[in-house]
Protein backbone atom coordinates (compact mmCIF):
# COMPACT_ATOMS: atom_id res chain seq x y z
CA UNK A 1 0.00 0.00 0.00
CA UNK A 2 1.29 3.31 -0.63
CA UNK A 3 2.17 6.15 1.37
CA UNK A 4 -0.89 7.97 -0.30
CA UNK A 5 -3.91 5.09 -0.01
CA UNK A 6 -3.03 4.71 3.52
CA UNK A 7 -3.45 8.53 4.37
CA UNK A 8 -6.32 8.79 2.11
CA UNK A 9 -7.62 5.61 4.05
CA UNK A 10 -6.95 7.14 7.46
CA UNK A 11 -8.89 10.78 6.01
CA UNK A 12 -11.82 8.25 4.99
CA UNK A 13 -11.93 6.57 8.22
CA UNK A 14 -12.17 10.03 10.38
CA UNK A 15 -14.64 11.40 7.06
CA UNK A 16 -17.02 8.90 8.91
CA UNK A 17 -16.47 9.16 12.31
CA UNK A 18 -15.35 5.27 12.26
CA UNK A 19 -16.30 3.40 15.18
CA UNK A 20 -16.97 0.23 13.40
CA UNK A 21 -14.47 -1.02 10.58
CA UNK A 22 -14.47 -4.22 8.43
CA UNK A 23 -11.37 -4.75 6.66
CA UNK A 24 -11.15 -7.28 3.96
CA UNK A 25 -7.44 -8.87 3.80
CA UNK A 26 -5.16 -8.17 6.71
CA UNK A 27 -2.32 -8.76 5.26
CA UNK A 28 0.58 -7.29 7.16
CA UNK A 29 -1.13 -4.70 8.88
CA UNK A 30 -0.36 -1.58 7.10
CA UNK A 31 -3.60 -0.55 5.80
CA UNK A 32 -5.09 -1.19 9.51
CA UNK A 33 -2.82 1.14 11.09
CA UNK A 34 -4.33 3.44 8.65
CA UNK A 35 -7.65 2.98 9.43
CA UNK A 36 -6.91 2.58 13.25
CA UNK A 37 -5.53 6.31 12.74
CA UNK A 38 -8.47 7.44 11.49
CA UNK A 39 -11.09 6.00 13.59
CA UNK A 40 -12.46 6.97 16.73
CA UNK A 41 -10.30 6.70 19.85
CA UNK A 42 -13.10 3.71 20.76
CA UNK A 43 -13.32 1.99 17.36
CA UNK A 44 -12.43 -1.54 16.35
CA UNK A 45 -11.66 -2.93 13.12
CA UNK A 46 -12.41 -6.27 12.21
CA UNK A 47 -10.37 -7.91 9.80
CA UNK A 48 -11.01 -11.21 7.51
CA UNK A 49 -8.07 -12.79 6.22
CA UNK A 50 -7.40 -16.73 5.06
CA UNK A 51 -4.21 -16.93 6.48
CA UNK A 52 -3.50 -16.52 10.61
CA UNK A 53 0.21 -16.17 9.80
CA UNK A 54 -0.78 -12.54 8.33
CA UNK A 55 -2.94 -11.77 10.86
CA UNK A 56 -0.48 -12.64 13.76
CA UNK A 57 1.74 -10.21 11.93
CA UNK A 58 -0.44 -7.33 12.04
CA UNK A 59 -1.33 -7.78 15.74
CA UNK A 60 1.83 -7.12 16.49
CA UNK A 61 2.38 -4.55 14.29
CA UNK A 62 -0.76 -3.33 15.38
CA UNK A 63 0.56 -2.97 19.12
CA UNK A 64 3.76 -1.81 17.81
CA UNK A 65 2.19 0.92 16.04
CA UNK A 66 0.61 1.40 19.97
CA UNK A 67 -3.27 0.21 19.56
CA UNK A 68 -4.46 -1.72 22.31
CA UNK A 69 -5.55 -5.26 21.84
CA UNK A 70 -9.02 -4.62 22.29
CA UNK A 71 -9.06 -2.30 18.94
CA UNK A 72 -8.62 -4.91 16.58
CA UNK A 73 -10.84 -7.94 15.97
CA UNK A 74 -9.11 -10.75 14.05
CA UNK A 75 -10.87 -12.92 12.05
CA UNK A 76 -9.48 -16.26 10.16
CA UNK A 77 -11.00 -17.55 7.20
CA UNK A 78 -12.08 -16.82 3.76
CA UNK A 79 -14.22 -13.49 3.55
CA UNK A 80 -16.98 -14.81 1.89
CA UNK A 81 -17.54 -17.18 4.60
CA UNK A 82 -16.96 -14.72 7.33
CA UNK A 83 -18.73 -11.65 6.17
CA UNK A 84 -22.31 -13.00 6.48
CA UNK A 85 -21.62 -13.47 9.75
CA UNK A 86 -21.33 -10.00 10.36
CA UNK A 87 -24.21 -7.80 11.73
CA UNK A 88 -26.09 -6.04 9.05
CA UNK A 89 -26.14 -2.23 9.07
CA UNK A 90 -23.24 -2.48 11.81
CA UNK A 91 -20.31 -0.74 9.54
CA UNK A 92 -19.07 3.02 8.99
CA UNK A 93 -17.01 1.23 6.88
CA UNK A 94 -15.52 -1.60 4.74
CA UNK A 95 -12.25 -1.89 3.20
CA UNK A 96 -11.86 -4.68 0.44
CA UNK A 97 -8.26 -5.66 -0.42
CA UNK A 98 -8.98 -9.33 -0.87
CA UNK A 99 -9.15 -11.68 -3.82
CA UNK A 100 -9.94 -9.15 -6.66
CA UNK A 101 -11.88 -12.62 -8.32
CA UNK A 102 -14.47 -12.11 -5.57
CA UNK A 103 -14.67 -8.02 -5.24
CA UNK A 104 -18.23 -8.19 -6.53
CA UNK A 105 -19.04 -10.40 -3.87
CA UNK A 106 -17.13 -7.79 -1.62
CA UNK A 107 -18.97 -5.23 -3.31
CA UNK A 108 -23.06 -7.25 -2.26
CA UNK A 109 -22.04 -7.81 1.20
CA UNK A 110 -20.37 -4.55 1.85
CA UNK A 111 -23.62 -3.07 1.12
CA UNK A 112 -25.62 -5.04 3.76
CA UNK A 113 -23.04 -4.40 6.26
CA UNK A 114 -22.66 -0.59 5.94
CA UNK A 115 -25.62 1.61 7.93
CA UNK A 116 -26.66 4.72 5.78
CA UNK A 117 -23.73 6.94 4.91
CA UNK A 118 -21.52 4.53 5.45
CA UNK A 119 -18.06 3.85 2.83
CA UNK A 120 -17.36 1.02 0.62
CA UNK A 121 -13.32 1.37 -0.83
CA UNK A 122 -11.72 -0.83 -3.17
CA UNK A 123 -7.64 -1.22 -3.34
CA UNK A 124 -5.64 -1.47 -6.18
CA UNK A 125 -8.44 -0.96 -8.91
CA UNK A 126 -6.33 0.25 -11.98
CA UNK A 127 -4.27 -3.17 -11.36
CA UNK A 128 -1.08 -1.85 -12.89
CA UNK A 129 -2.51 -0.12 -15.50
CA UNK A 130 -4.71 -3.05 -16.65
CA UNK A 131 -8.14 -1.74 -16.21
CA UNK A 132 -7.51 0.74 -19.06
CA UNK A 133 -5.72 -1.77 -21.22
CA UNK A 134 -7.43 -2.76 -24.53
CA UNK A 135 -5.55 -5.70 -25.23
CA UNK A 136 -6.64 -9.29 -23.61
CA UNK A 137 -6.61 -9.48 -19.65
CA UNK A 138 -6.93 -11.89 -16.93
CA UNK A 139 -10.10 -12.79 -15.03
CA UNK A 140 -9.07 -10.43 -11.81
CA UNK A 141 -9.05 -7.44 -14.77
CA UNK A 142 -12.21 -8.36 -15.81
CA UNK A 143 -13.70 -8.71 -12.54
CA UNK A 144 -11.87 -4.77 -11.53
CA UNK A 145 -13.98 -4.01 -14.38
CA UNK A 146 -17.34 -4.70 -13.41
CA UNK A 147 -16.61 -3.86 -10.29
CA UNK A 148 -16.02 -0.20 -11.71
CA UNK A 149 -18.96 -0.30 -14.48
CA UNK A 150 -21.28 -1.63 -11.38
CA UNK A 151 -20.10 1.01 -8.37
CA UNK A 152 -21.07 3.99 -10.97
CA UNK A 153 -24.33 3.04 -12.51
CA UNK A 154 -25.76 1.92 -8.68
CA UNK A 155 -28.49 4.20 -7.40
CA UNK A 156 -27.28 3.02 -4.10
CA UNK A 157 -24.06 4.59 -3.93
CA UNK A 158 -22.65 8.13 -4.50
CA UNK A 159 -18.89 6.68 -6.14
CA UNK A 160 -15.53 8.49 -6.75
CA UNK A 161 -12.06 6.66 -7.90
CA UNK A 162 -8.92 8.36 -6.20
CA UNK A 163 -5.77 8.24 -8.11
CA UNK A 164 -3.55 7.41 -5.12
CA UNK A 165 -1.47 3.99 -5.30
CA UNK A 166 -2.97 1.95 -7.33
CA UNK A 167 -6.01 3.62 -7.29
CA UNK A 168 -8.91 3.56 -4.62
CA UNK A 169 -12.69 3.21 -5.55
CA UNK A 170 -14.77 4.47 -3.02
CA UNK A 171 -18.70 4.62 -2.29
CA UNK A 172 -21.09 6.32 0.33
CA UNK A 173 -24.15 3.84 0.81
CA UNK A 174 -26.70 6.00 0.43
Amino acid sequence: MSPGTGAALGMLAATVDAKAVAEIGTGTGVSGIHLLHGMRPDGVLTTVDPEPERQQFARTAFRAAGFAGNRARFIPGRALDVLPRLADGGYDLVFCDGDRTECLDYLAESLRLLRPGGLVCFEGVFADGRTVDSGPQPAEVLRLRELLRAVRESQDLVPSLLPVGDGLLCAVKR
